[in-house]
């Protein structure tokens, strides 16, 4: 368990215990300040503090604190704290807040304003807790739909996530807290994420992997930066001074603060010489036992260390964080206002896939009883798991929210539909010997990390399932728990798990596992045959297998290691896949006149540390099928960080929503959305494809063998750009999304005004509103260059926007476009280059949607 996840861990069982003690405590309050360039007296100011500090102090100064920077008490420094969001202050104190939808969502609201919104509230519940960093937002590129953290971030296209990236961070910079762009670079999956090596070529880079970076310096101007866990063409990210100071300082002029993601720093000179600033949690390698004797050796200049500290001082002065309070009285703990921006970031990310027959919205009076069925009904899932997890005061689940929308004009009914897999795995029995009574399995545990050598203890335990640390043990001595986390180290652990599982009945077994993914490891074989390989790299944290077995015994063997020193978990579940479903739940879809399946994953199934199953979880796909068979009128709403596998359901099913982790409102919204009191207006950000073999990066997502080197051999032809390359039809394209109402493009103009040299120009069109709902499009516009010098992708998007309209209303919407948004990298000449001069602007609602397109040459009396 990583310690940013254990973060999350923390919180929720300290929050009981300090509300009433956060509660008493007392600040001068503050007031929002947003960055601004220092003065002469500031800097002044600043140098002053950088030469009254010791070595000691300096080299102190930039080893964290757990969540935060030190404070230096004798001249005056006040200490900085950190939280972890990105999608609600999620303070170290426990404390809940806000809890806004995650940042797929936002994406799919391809909506900047709102982006900005959420960032500003975020601020304010920040201010209100006395936090000065807020880490987040994060913007890696969703590359594959296993990646465990797709979910906070901003989908597959970098233009996209720079927009909304510079909202965000612009509404919470003016708050007078500071954003924390991450994961500073191709940290696009979970798998292995301390030891992969991200091999890009330069071009792939600057196009698809930076740009979403640079918007948040050059446009947002983003005062912190985190770098990744993994290495980027073999160079740690902590220690990549291409990355970290050529690119990052001197081509973008970042100005702000360069820190470590949470025991991301693996070697002291390297991270030091590399343009690392602070190491988080603490100061592990960069701290005066390993930068003092390197400092009078000549390996590390005094003044790099004098530069680090600066970073961080011009950072806090820029905010007047030395001389004020961050913690603001006069914000509440519960932010009312908040509220209405967590409503409205559900309502607008929700993208409506399908609606056969118009199905939806439901018609209120003609409902009499709905079915709320699947794990996600109730309580819900406002966030994935890890330190994107936030409490939120109160979460509206699918239940509550549809509840209050009907009154007491309906009847709701709920059912869960699948078993918890602790409850399967509870239930799975097995014997010792094939032929034997003795129930339970062999357990043989290892003072190692690989089986090796005799056990160090052999006992008999009933069920597949290993238990680290307990909730109640981690509460009656929570701070011997986080001395464990942070000092103490991993331990060496491997077990084996041996028994018997007997088939009743020839048929279809499911298999299902969890485990605590980041520092443990484990496989299942079944008769000898390796199902399950989770041994080497985290693939899933419930990755499940449905096998055909005959009647009898079966032998299954459960192995796992661990490395961590609270202890981690792992249980298996074997169920026969036509029982892994309520048969009650069944019954009631029959009589109800609707059904609503709640389907996707929770914290523990999608979450930092480790990846994801493309399928849903286990037994959920088959919950679609028989309700389905049950009743015609069902709707599917899936909660996930990104595209799951349809096919085994969707043409079973007339309507499905994707509501990815719609945070505390999520079920409000789902519920106005479903009775059209919300017009769905949510648009994808990732392309979703029907099969996952048709992603472009299917082939190269994992490593090859024992290698760690993780090749994106795609290139920039990542997503949408890949599937029309590969003439692959995806199930659903990027920018796609219905809605109850319709639009029209029209009337698409080119119009270009050079200024110095300069390439100036704005694409005009009309969208109008063609049917009977108010409603809001996504006007999309993408670029083709024809006869292209390079490879270039068929289509991209360089301009949208969101446009709100009532029915028979239009606007007129315009896209400016610059040089850069005709440009490739040319990796020979270092810059940005205009290839051919003939263009073709393309207009529409996605990327396989397009009504509008206008030829446009870009050479005028010889120049471009």
């Amino acid at each position: 368990m990583n310690s940013k996840r254990v973060g999350q861990f923390r919180s929720s069982l300290l929050l009981r215990l300090t509300l009433s003690a956060t509660l008493l405590v007392a600040y001068r309050p503050g007031f929002a300040q947003a960055p601004h360039t220092l003065d002469a007296a500031e800097e002044q100011k600043v140098d002053s503090l950088v030469k009254q500090m010791t070595l000691q102090q300096k080299l102190d100064y930039i080893g964290g604190t757990g969540f935060g920077v030190r404070g230096v008490p004798s001249l005056g420094i006040p200490p900085l704290e950190m939280s972890d969001g990105p999608y609600g202050t999620r303070s170290n104190s426990g404390f809940p807040s806000t809890t806004y939808a995650a940042g797929i969502n936002m994406a799919a609201s391809w909506d900047p304003a709102l982006a900005a919104r959420i960032g500003a509230g975020i601020g304010r519940d920040a201010r209100a807790r006395g936090v000065h960093f807020m880490l987040g937002p994060g913007i890696n590129i969703y590359r594959s739909p296993h990646n465990g953290r797709n979910f906070e971030y901003f989908g597959e296209d970098p233009f996209l996530a720079g927009k909304i990236a510079v909202g965000y961070i612009t509404g919470m910079q003016e708050q007078g807290v500071s954003a924390t762009v991450k994961h500073y670079l191709g940290n696009n999956s979970e798998f292995l994420r301390h030891d992969s090596d991200s091999e890009i070529d330069e071009r792939t880079l600057r196009e698809i992997y930076l740009p979403g970076f640079e918007a948040a310096v050059k446009e947002g101007h983003v005062s912190a930066v985190m770098d990744s866990y993994n290495l980027i063409n073999g160079l740690h990210a902590t220690q990549n001074g291409y990355f970290n100071t050529e690119i990052m300082r001197k081509e973008w002029g970042f100005k702000g603060v360069m820190m470590s993601d949470w025991d991301a720093t693996y070697d002291a000179i390297g991270a030091a010489n590399g343009g690392l600033d602070i190491e988080e949690p603490t100061g592990k390698f960069m701290n005066n036992a390993n930068l003092g004797p390197a400092i009078q050796a000549g390996k590390v200049p005094e003044a790099t260390i004098d530069e680090k500290v600066r970073h961080i001082l011009e950072t806090a002065a820029s905010y007047g964080w030395l001389t004020r309070d961050q913690r603001d009285t006069s914000i509440s703990f519960v932010d009312a206002k908040n509220n209405t921006v967590a409503l409205d970031a559900a309502r607008e990310g929700a993208v409506l896939l399908k609606n056969s027959g118009n199905l939806l919205p439901l018609d209120k009076s003609a409902v009499k009883t709905i079915l709320i069925v699947g794990p996600n009904g109730y309580p819900g899932v406002p966030v994935g798991g890890g330190s994107a997890g936030v409490v939120p005061f109160h979460q509206v689940s699918a239940l509550e929210g549809i509840s209050n929308e009907l009154g007491a004009s309906a009847t709701v009914l709920y059912d869960s539909g699948v078993p918890m897999l602790s409850s399967l795995a509870s239930a799975t029995e097995f014997t010792t010997e094939a032929k034997g009574s003795k129930a339970g399995l062999t357990l043989e545990s290892f003072n190692n990390l690989d089986l090796s050598g005799t056990p160090a203890s052999t006992t008999v335990t009933r069920h597949a399932v290993l238990v680290g640390l307990t909730i109640k043990q981690a509460i009656a001595d929570i701070d011997a728990v986080m001395e464990m986390l942070f000092n103490s180290p991993p331990s060496q652990i491997s077990h084996r798990l041996t028994g018997f599982y007997n088939a009743a009945t020839a048929t279809k077994y499911i298999f299902a596992l969890e485990d605590s993914g980041e520092g443990s490891g484990n496989r299942v074989y079944v008769d000898d045959k390796l199902v399950i390989d989770n041994w080497k790299i985290v693939r899933a944290f419930q990755p499940h297998v449905t096998l055909d077995l005959p009647a009898g015994p079966h032998k299954v063997v459960v192995e796992e290691w661990q490395k961590t020193p609270i202890g981690g978990h792992v249980a298996l579940a074997i169920v026969p896949e036509n029982k892994v479903v309520n048969p009650e739940a069944v019954k009631l879809a029959a009589k109800a006149d609707v059904v609503l399946v709640t389907a996707g994953f929770q914290e523990e199934s999608e979450s930092e540390g480790g990846d994801r199953t493309f399928s849903l979880p286990y037994g959920q796909s088959e919950l679609i099928r028989e309700v389905a068979a049950a009743n015609p009128k069902v709707v599917v709403a899936i909660t996930s960080g990104g595209n799951v596998d349809f096919t085994k359901w969707i043409d079973h099913v007339p309507a499905v929503l994707e509501t990815w982790y719609a945070g505390q409102a999520g079920g409000q919204a789902l519920a106005e959305i479903l009775f059209g009191d919300v017009n769905p207006s949510g648009h994808l950000p990732a392309t979703f494809e029907r099969k996952e073999a048709d992603n472009p990066a299917f082939a190269n997502y994992y490593p090859e063998g024992d290698s760690k080197r993780v090749d994106y051999k795609e290139g920039i032809f990542v997503g949408y750009r890949g599937y029309e390359k590969n003439k692959i039809k995806p199930l659903f394209p990027f920018g796609f999304g219905l809605s109850y109402t319709t639009f029209k493009f029209a009337n698409l103009t080119f119009d270009r005004k050079d200024e110095g040299g300069e390439i100036h120009a704005v694409a005009s069109f009309d969208v109008t509103n063609t049917g009977a709902r108010k409603g809001a499009e996504v006007a999309q516009l993408y670029l083709t260059e024809e006869h292209p010098k390079v490879p270039r992708p068929e289509h991209e998007l360089k301009g949208f926007e969101r446009i709100e309209l009532s029915p028979g209303e239009t606007k007129r919407v315009e896209i400016p476009l610059d040089a850069r948004s005709f440009s490739y990298y040319d990796v020979a000449a270092k810059r940005w280059a205009i290839g051919s001069n003939r263009f073709t602007v393309s207009v529409g609602d996605s990327v396989e949607s397009l009504p509008l397109r206008t030829d446009v040459n870009l050479k005028v009396n010889g120049n471009r």
